[in-house]
C-alpha cells in the first residue's frame, strides 16, 4: 500500500469538513414506551462503577465511572421488549463526535427504532470525541486522558453484563472514524465481539496516508495525535494498525461497507437524511462527503486486499455510488444486521 498523490490530496480536504457532513439529519428515532426491568443499583467492577440515572420506557441512561480515565461517561441502553431471559448486546458506536454532538445514529437514522424490535440490548456510549476510542500514550492538553480501549474492553462490557444480565455475546457496529476503533477492539480482545460491522472508515493508520487521516480527525477536535501513539515512525502506530495486524480478525464475523464518493440515491434535495436542508447542504454533502467517501473507499480496498491475502472471510459491500452520509449508513446497517445477529446467536 503506497502513498498516492491523489489520495493525499483527498485527505487534505478533510481538514475543512469538521462535523459539517456528519451533523444532524431529518430522521429522529423515537424511544419505545413499553417498560423493561432494570437492575437499578450501583454495580462496581475493578474500581469502575455504573448507576442507572434515568429510565424512559425502554431507554435507560447509565452513568459509568471509568477508573481508567478517572471520569464519568454517560451510556444509553435500549432494552429489549422481552427481558424475561438474558439477551445479547450490540454496541452501537457513533463517529468522530463520540455521540456528544448531533451526529448520532439516534438522531440521523431509524436504526434505534429498527433495533427496538430485536431481542438485543443496544449500548450507545456518549463521549470520547476525536479520540479514536483507544488508549493514548499521554494525556492531551485539549482532549484530556483517553483510555477508551480499556473502557470498551475491560470496564463497559463487565458493567453492562452485570447490570442487565446479558448472555455475554456481543457485536459492535461503527461508522467513519470509529471504524478504525472497532477493528482495533476486535483484534485486541478476540471473542469479545463476535461480529463487527464497519461503515465508511479508514482502517489503516501507520502509513503516511492513514496517519494523515488520524491527524486530521484528531486535529479537528483540537487534539495532538502524537499524544496517541507517539511521533511518526513510532512502533506503536504499526502495532495498532488493523490492516497490518489483520490476522487478529480471524474468527470474527466481519461486514465492511463503503461508497465510492459519487452522488447516489441519498444525494438529492428532499432526502430525509440530508444533514443541512437546501441546495447548500446538498452541495456540501456531494462535494465534501464525496471526497471523504472516495478516500475511505481507497482505505477499504486496502483492507479488503489484506484480508484476502490472509484468507480471512469477510463480507464487503462496496457500492458504485454514495457519499459519506447517514442515508447510506442506515442502509448499510440493515444490510449488515443478519451478520451482527448471527454473531449474537439471535434471529435476524
Amino acid at each position: 500500500m503506497r502513498c498516492r498523490g491523489a489520495v493525499s490530496a483527498l485527505v487534505a480536504v478533510l481538514v475543512a469538513v469538521g462535523s459539517t457532513v456528519l451533523g444532524a439529519g431529518g430522521v429522529a428515532a423515537q424511544a419505545p414506551d413499553s417498560g423493561a426491568a432494570v437492575t437499578n443499583r450501583v454495580v462496581a467492577v475493578d474500581g469502575s462503577r455504573a448507576e442507572v440515572t434515568s429510565v424512559d420506557g425502554r431507554q435507560v441512561t447509565v452513568r459509568i465511572y471509568s477508573a481508567a480515565m478517572a471520569r464519568e461517561v454517560s451510556v444509553k441502553v435500549q432494552r429489549p421488549a422481552d427481558t424475561s431471559v438474558p439477551r445479547p448486546s450490540l454496541y452501537l458506536v457513533n463517529g468522530a463526535g463520540g455521540g456528544e454532538d448531533t451526529a448520532t445514529w439516534e438522531q440521523n437514522t431509524d436504526v434505534v427504532d429498527f433495533l427496538a424490535g430485536k431481542d438485543v440490548n443496544v449500548v450507545m456510549p456518549v463521549g470520547g470525541a476525536w479520540s479514536y476510542y483507544t488508549d493514548w500514550r499521554e494525556p492531551d492538553p485539549t482532549l484530556g486522558v483517553n483510555k477508551w480501549r480499556t473502557f470498551f474492553l475491560d470496564e463497559l462490557p463487565a458493567l453492562v453484563d452485570t447490570m442487565f444480565e446479558t448472555t455475554g455475546r456481543n457485536a459492535i457496529a461503527a461508522n467513519s472514524m470509529t471504524v478504525t476503533s472497532v477493528l482495533q477492539l476486535a483484534i485486541a480482545k478476540p471473542g469479545l465481539f463476535r461480529s463487527v460491522a464497519a461503515y465508511s472508515g479508514c482502517a489503516q493508520i501507520s502509513d503516511p496516508v492513514g496517519r494523515q487521516f488520524v491527524n486530521v480527525v484528531v486535529g479537528t477536535g483540537g487534539g495532538d495525535a502524537s499524544n496517541m501513539y507517539g511521533p511518526p515512525g513510532d512502533p506503536e502506530w504499526v502495532a495498532n494498525d488493523p490492516v497490518v495486524n489483520a490476522e487478529g480478525l480471524r474468527g470474527t464475523k466481519l461486514y465492511i461497507s463503503n461508497g465510492n464518493g459519487l452522488p447516489g440515491e441519498h444525494d438529492k434535495l428532499g432526502d430525509p437524511h440530508l444533514v443541512t436542508w437546501g441546495p447548500v447542504g446538498l452541495a456540501n454533502q456531494i462535494v465534501v462527503g464525496g471526497v471523504i467517501e472516495a478516500a475511505t473507499g481507497w482505505c477499504t480496498k486496502n483492507l479488503q486486499d489484506r484480508l484476502a491475502e490472509l484468507d480471512i472471510p469477510a463480507t464487503f459491500d462496496v457500492s458504485t455510488q454514495g457519499t459519506h452520509s447517514w442515508g447510506y449508513w442506515q442502509k448499510a446497517f440493515k444490510n449488515s444486521w443478519p451478520l451482527l445477529a448471527e454473531g449474537m446467536a439471535i434471529p435476524a
